[in-house]
């Protein structure tokens, strides 16, 4: 039987916490069947292949079906700022990236409100939006939902964060991550298939590279968390070799309520510092020595707020 979402029984995703959407009742993912989005602008600290020189068009939405203790983004995945909008303004915002220049949309935080996405590029594809998209999300989604996406995105941005059951029920409160992403991340590749990447500006060849297909899958290393890290660069490598690219970050910033003295850090208080030098490139050796040979990795110190957008003034809202 073919699947199709209720908003008034919200299932759409793995949360399945069945909020009437529809009428107002707040999901786990903090919102209700409107659109709230808290931020669309160009945004320069992206993978190289995604941002380039003109920059991503980034869409941030508010709200998150995963709620991660270390989210480095949580006033907005709280939904805690956002404004509302309808799908016919969120079409006009795709348009508008389009004219700021950018190198694709970028969905950012997207999973609760795919059937309004999806809506909102069918209307502006008739309106002349021509950019690819990206859909850049947590990783944790429902395979039906993600169908509903099949032929409108172009490039999929997921983060696979833990292989292990046991750190994403202690950190996400989401023991099913793993084997929904899994299956997630099995969908996109099946829907976008090996990257394909054109000149930035196609009339010059010399300019660099954006992925017009395909998927990059970003990990973040967690202080203490490196023999995970190395389990999920291992099931990517195995599962799709260098068909997608992988992302090791290593700009993982403890928000303060992680800090010492902060409300959360008697609970997770190895998570009140950033990851050390040796723990990232420990992983990252160990990728080199799978083979992996398309990833992106970061390098100095990236592990401050220059990742992190400024919410508060809804820019390009």
């Amino acid at each position: 039987m073919e699947w199709k979402y209720n908003p008034s029984a919200c299932t759409l995703c793995p949360r399945e916490c069945g909020a009437d959407r529809l009428h107002g009742v707040r999901g786990r993912c903090g919102c209700d069947s409107d659109i709230y989005v808290a931020r669309a602008a160009l945004h320069m600290w992206e993978e190289p292949c995604i941002s380039g020189e003109r920059g991503s068009g980034t869409v941030f939405f508010s709200g998150c079906p995963l709620g991660c203790v270390f989210c480095q983004n949580s006033n907005i995945a709280n939904a805690k700022v956002g404004k509302r909008i309808s799908v016919e303004r969120l079409s006009g915002i795709f348009l508008e990236q389009q004219e700021r220049g950018a190198n694709n949309i970028n969905l950012v935080t997207p999973t609760h409100y795919i059937p309004q996405i999806a809506a909102a590029l069918d209307l502006s594809r008739q309106q002349g939006m021509k950019l690819p998209v990206v859909y850049n999300s947590g990783g944790y989604e429902k395979v039906e939902a993600l169908r509903l996406l099949d032929g409108l995105v172009d490039v999929y941005l997921p983060d696979m964060k833990y292989m292990s059951s046991e750190l994403a029920k202690k950190y996400s409160k989401a023991e099913d991550y793993p084997d929904f992403a899994k299956e997630a991340l099995a969908e996109m590749f099946r829907q976008v298939g090996k990257p394909v990447f054109e000149p930035e500006n196609s009339a010059t060849a010399e300019d660099g590279l954006i992925m017009k297909r395909g998927m990059i899958v970003r990990h973040l290393v967690l202080p203490g968390c490196t023999a995970d890290s190395k389990a999920v660069v291992k099931y990517l490598h195995d599962t799709y070799g260098d068909d997608i690219y992988l992302s090791i970050m290593s700009q993982y910033t403890p928000m303060p309520e992680l800090l010492p003295g902060g409300r959360l850090n008697t609970l997770y208080p190895e998570l009140g510092r950033c990851v050390t030098k040796r723990e990232y490139d420990a992983v990252v050796d160990y990728a080199i020595d799978l083979g992996v040979e398309n990833a992106f990795i970061q390098e100095g110190d990236v592990a401050k707020d220059s990742f992190i957008p400024d919410f508060e003034g809804l820019s390009g809202v």
